[in-house]
């Protein structure tokens, strides 16, 4: 692929897990950046962004000087449900926002709070729950609903869905 060979292009090797892959690949940063300097984290699985909410989400976490992340409202009620299935609690849903990405942090802050994850043992299934572990700030933004991530095969019908409306709206 002639992306590849782009000598901007730098690649890492994955790990056995999200935390792992993002440090792998803040490793090859590392040696290019500053700790302050910004660093965007953002699934491949998250194909529908549009690129303005990419350009204001940058310009807020940027201006505002606090780490942060996409996320989106929860709207349904949401269960607490004990081993043997029976509701043990109901969440308060106005508290509740799904993360979604991309986070961005400053490139030391990440490191080190991935880091500390790892020596205590914590799983990670995002960067903003490390960072938050690890006693920072992180800023909240609502992520548009287009922001949908692939995990199922039923998803990739609401991708096609979105990007072709995309497509339509940049007509």
């Amino acid at each position: 692929m002639a992306l590849l060979s782009d000598p901007r292009v730098m690649t890492a090797a994955g790990g056995g897990d999200r935390a792992e892959s993002v440090r792998s690949g803040l490793v090859v940063l590392e040696s290019l950046a500053e700790p302050e300097d910004w660093v965007l984290v953002h699934d491949a699985a998250r194909p529908c962004l549009p690129l303005t909410n990419l350009v204001g989400f940058i310009k807020t976490i940027t201006d505002s000087g606090v780490g942060g992340l996409l996320a989106q409202p929860c709207t349904d009620t949401l269960k607490v449900v004990d081993e043997g299935g029976v509701v043990a609690s109901t969440l308060d849903r106005t508290t509740i926002w799904r993360a979604q990405t991309p986070q961005m942090f400053r490139l030391g802050i990440l490191c080190a709070a991935l880091d500390q994850a790892r020596a205590e043992g914590a799983k990670v299934t995002d960067e903003a729950s490390a960072v938050e572990a690890a006693g920072y700030p992180v800023q909240v933004l609502e992520g548009p609903a287009s922001n949908i991530k692939v995990t199922v095969p039923d998803d990739l019908e609401l991708v096609k869905f979105h990007l072709r409306r995309m497509r339509e709206d940049k007509r």
